[in-house]
């Protein structure tokens, strides 16, 4: 059986919402934040070098990297469903959007987050991170005109990645200017799969 070593108000919140969208049994391991810090705890270590959720272990295996995570979930236990064939024009939408998530899209709102940390020494960069804000949230809300998920009506492995790039601008950011993003992280917020996630993940504070 798959453990989720689960941080509470994390990204692996998503890989057991993927989880639960493909019926597939796992146990939640805990790890929780250290309360002055908000950093993972070092039990995480134990488990990863890296120290970071999530992380997930099974069949002899220990799997970190989100993406990783989730292609790995999705081959060996999606018998077909939440990635388009590989054959197919559409794969190749899949990974682009897989890599996107963490590679490209994350950073600028890490970076803004962390920069008002900082205060008035982060003053000079900030133009620069707004600006690939505004980029990076208006290729996502450009991307989802006239379309459920990010691939077409269809929900793919690919949502479930880029999922928290979109709830944590929604929570954080003013986004009235991307109204496809909203309605995304609302609708797919809304699947009974993300709902029995979040009774099972514990606080949560990206779900609308």
């Amino acid at each position: 059986m798959i453990t989720v070593h689960h941080l509470d108000e994390s990204r692996s919140q998503r890989i057991l919402w993927l989880l639960e969208e493909l019926d597939v049994p796992y146990e939640i391991a805990w790890h929780w934040r250290d309360g002055q810090t908000r950093l993972a705890p070092p039990t995480l270590k134990d488990i990863h070098p890296l120290g970071k959720s999530p992380i997930i272990t099974g069949d002899g295996r220990v799997v970190a990297e989100s993406g990783a995570i989730v292609d790995y979930i999705i081959r060996h236990y999606g018998n077909g469903h939440l990635q388009p064939a590989t054959a197919s024009p559409e794969y190749d939408d899949y990974v682009q959007w897989m890599h996107y998530a963490e590679g490209s899209a994350m950073l600028p709102l890490l970076l803004k987050l962390n920069a008002a940390q900082v205060g008035e020494a982060a003053r000079p960069i900030m133009p620069r991170i707004e600006a690939e804000i505004v980029n990076h949230l208006g290729y996502i809300d450009t991307a989802l005109c006239a379309r459920d998920y990010l691939l077409g009506m269809q929900m793919t492995g690919a949502d479930v990645q880029l999922s928290f790039v979109g709830e944590l601008a929604a929570a954080r950011l003013d986004c009235s200017a991307y109204p496809n993003m909203i309605a995304w992280v609302r609708r797919f917020q809304a699947r009974p799969a993300y709902q029995a996630a979040l009774e099972k993940g514990g606080p949560y504070a990206f779900a609308f």
